[in-house]
């Protein structure tokens, strides 16, 4: 099922992760779960999980199944410490070192927070953590809505360029209609385009649960982002124990096939989809290295105009002919005052880095 040196995320709901009667953290789940990741040795692995809000409103005692914003808040902030210390004891039993990273919406869809928290994931990644990612629940305002969890790991797919979405649910897969209250629906093992037929199929978010806010029309619209994306997406039944190792000897599930690949999604983005800012203008040995697959270093930077911030798209061109674009990782003003230095002389004239690369090659298309 999973190939070698695969990116997957992997989104875990409340209702899998916690216990609906007892509202405690289900263990020997979660840690079947961590041996099954362990023995995923050549895979990069990142974690999108809720339950933080359903272990906090246990440890406060909060037993009416309607919170206000302010509770769910509060819930959020008592529970996220128990979440990660429950995913660090059973990872780390396995040998596997974790990482928490609290994101909303806005840091997948704004483009400086989405190179930042690219670069941050993408670090823990090749340092052979697990990034767990949660919604920042704490201090969101809108973002506590159905489903948030569903669309924040697709677009946490998107970001880092996975291979593969993984959503654990409740259910086997996508069917014609919902099978609990329709025994003749049809199970549909692999969609190859989300038709209006097929998000119809989805129906009304999960407004009635008791823990876990999504729904089949939440995983559905978190298929056309990360199939968009480049990226495929399978929804399996999450909750039996060993679910991971389940899937891979070919549990019943759903397959929704991504219409290309995450490289080739990402470079029409960037080059069709993005308005550049600005313009760099390059040397002939800069021309050279991003024909090469290099990223563009300040050094070969002879030129910059525009009004552009970090991580806005800009065009990059050699004799006035544009050859390539790409997100920037520094604002106009600075990549003015390091347009042609050394990579070493960067932090001396800024006072700071924001690494080598004024454009990295996973953020550069060429035209």
């Amino acid at each position: 099922m999973f190939d070698d040196n695969q990116t997957i995320v992997i989104k875990i709901g409340s209702a899998i992760l916690v216990d609906s009667q007892t509202h405690a953290l289900r263990k020997d789940w979660l840690d079947a779960l961590a041996a099954d990741l362990s023995a995923l040795k050549s895979t990069r692995i990142v974690l999108v999980s809720s339950g933080a809000i359903a272990l906090g409103r246990e440890r406060l005692g909060l037993s009416s199944p309607a919170l206000s914003l302010a509770e769910k808040q509060a819930c959020a902030a008592a529970g996220q410490s128990s979440l990660t210390r429950a995913y660090d004891d059973a990872l780390g039993q396995c040998g596997v070192i974790t990482a928490q990273a609290l994101l909303t919406l806005n840091n997948t869809e704004d483009r400086r927070h989405w190179l930042n928290a690219r670069s941050t994931l993408e670090t823990l990644l090749g340092l052979g953590a697990i990034p767990i990612i949660n919604e920042n629940d704490t201090v969101a305002t809108d973002e506590i809505r159905y489903g948030d969890n569903d669309r924040l790991a697709a677009r946490t797919a998107q970001m880092i360029g996975a291979d593969l979405l993984i959503l654990l649910s409740d259910i086997d897969g996508l069917y014609t209609s919902d099978p609990r209250n329709n025994p003749s629906a049809k199970h549909l093992p692999v969609i190859n385009e989300l038709t209006d037929d097929i998000m119809s199929m989805g129906g009304a978010p999960n407004a009635t649960a008791g823990m876990g806010t999504g729904g089949m029309a939440t995983k559905l619209a978190a298929a056309q982002i990360a199939t968009n994306a480049g990226c495929d997406m399978i929804i399996c039944d999450g909750r039996r124990s060993g679910a991971i190792a389940a899937l891979q000897a070919g549990a019943k599930h759903t397959l929704f096939k991504a219409k290309t690949n995450p490289r080739k999604a990402r470079a029409q983005w960037i080059g069709g989809s993005l308005e550049p800012r600005g313009i760099l203008s390059i040397d002939a040995g800069a021309l050279n290295a991003l024909n090469g697959g290099s990223s563009l270093l300040a050094a070969g930077v002879t030129a910059v105009s525009g009004k552009f911030q970090k991580g806005d798209a800009v065009s990059i061109c050699k004799d006035d002919i544009e050859i390539a674009r790409g997100l920037i990782a520094y604002g106009v003003e600075d990549a003015q005052q390091i347009k042609g230095l050394k990579s070493r002389e960067i932090t001396g004239v800024l006072g700071y880095s924001n690494g080598a690369a004024l454009i990295h090659r996973d953020n550069l298309v060429m035209l």
